[in-house]
């Protein structure tokens, strides 16, 4: 008898994730017992204390707001109320889902589930993509951030903004024409959304073994009672408690989904805040004038370095504002622009919605269109503050 299929949001870290945030762990451990005795003077240790915990601080608030902001979005908008509102055809549906994130702001740690499952409702392939690199980018909660870092100069909110939206414009149509669903997702199945339970919890099918006596009825079938057995919710609740409490057990679901993803990039927030602190603190800004002196060198270095840190949308200007002494503006936009679309995390976070093929195509485009942009904003004369 061929197992069943049904649905849990139990979360489980991929195996080779986990090895990922162990060594990053590793890495961050070794730099810091490297690097602190380097300061022989009490004034270097402070300084790269204050630093640190500076950075720490100011990105923590637009971090947690923009977890509550998607948790909230998770739990109680409705894909059919999102999908609504596109069109359904055309170039317009990508240009109209790019910007949806001015309604419905999200980080790219929370809209990859989010645009998963958008897909599955039939969003198209190019808008879907649209809103999933413009989405963690064009949104407000990322602009106050953004300006603030900043100290409110809004020529460099206006430059991220609309430099990510019309990125994620261009790869969003040029994966269109590249790709169609069934060749571009890992499982056409992917195109028939798990329905949502009371509660707001989204469920990921699993396999059981329907010779368990525990999971059948006396007849040898599923029934409903059954089922909700082995439904497991992130959020804690049953599917009986959310079906007797829906309001509550969203606000439960809302609040589940926002801490996973507030405690998921937590720690990239810590390791990027360090490398800023110790680069402000130990690196000698003439170390940097051969990197600056050539445009595509120092854009290269800090896209490098956003795919490295896997900073989350709301905290990276913070990082990149830090570096404003090392590196020109347009170094500093590529940073901005790279983290939000493709970083470690996202890599393989991509793994659950598209093929190995269509990962690679959207990383290649992701960074060539990036890269250009950036240096032709250095050419144009936007490359400085």
């Amino acid at each position: 008898m061929k197992p069943a299929i049904v649905f849990s949001h139990q979360e489980t870290k991929h195996p080779i994730q986990a090895q990922r945030i162990d060594i990053l762990s590793a890495l961050f451990l070794v730099c810091a017992i490297f690097f602190l005795p380097a300061g022989t003077d009490s004034d270097s240790l402070n300084s790269l204390a204050i630093v640190f915990i500076s950075i720490v601080l100011e990105a923590i608030p637009f971090m947690f707001l923009g977890a509550l902001i998607g948790g909230f979005i998770e739990a109680f908008v409705s894909r059919e109320r999102l999908t609504a509102m596109l069109p359904q055809k055309g170039w317009r549906t990508v240009c109209v889902a790019a910007a949806a994130g001015i309604l419905f702001p999200v980080c790219e740690c929370a809209v990859v589930p989010v645009v998963r499952r958008l897909i599955g409702k039939g969003l198209p392939l190019s808008a879907a993509i649209g809103y999933l690199l413009a989405g963690p980018i064009v949104n407000p909660v990322v602009a106050a951030s953004t300006a603030l870092a900043y100290a409110f100069n809004w020529r460099v909110v206006a430059l991220r903004l609309v430099l990510g939206y019309t990125i994620a414009v261009i790869i969003g149509l040029a994966m269109g024409r590249i790709f169609n669903a069934t060749t571009a997702l890992t499982n056409p199945a992917l195109r028939m959304a798990d329905a949502p339970l009371p509660c707001g919890c989204m469920h990921s099918p699993v396999e059981i073994d329907p010779s368990d006596p525990h999971l059948v009825t006396p007849s040898g079938s599923f029934g409903r009672m059954d089922l909700t057995m082995v439904q497991e919710h992130g959020c804690g609740c049953s599917p009986a408690e959310a079906e007797e409490n829906d309001w509550m057990g969203k606000m439960g679901s809302a609040f589940c989904h926002a801490q996973a993803d507030f405690l998921a990039v937590g720690h990239y927030l810590v390791i990027g805040a360090f490398v800023a602190a110790l680069a402000q603190t130990y690196i000698q800004r003439s170390a940097f004038l051969t990197i600056t002196g050539v445009p595509f060198l120092a854009v290269g270095l800090m896209m490098v370095l956003a795919v490295l840190l896997n900073l989350c949308s709301e905290a990276d200007a913070f990082i990149a504002a830090s570096l404003q002494g090392f590196m020109p503006l347009s170094a500093q936009m590529a940073f901005m622009l790279t983290g939000p679309m493709f970083d470690l995390k996202l890599l393989l976070m991509y793994g659950g919605i598209f093929r190995r093929r269509a990962i690679v195509s959207l990383a290649v485009l992701i960074l060539l269109v990036v890269f250009g942009v950036s240096v032709g904003l250095e050419g144009i004369g936007g490359g400085r503050p």
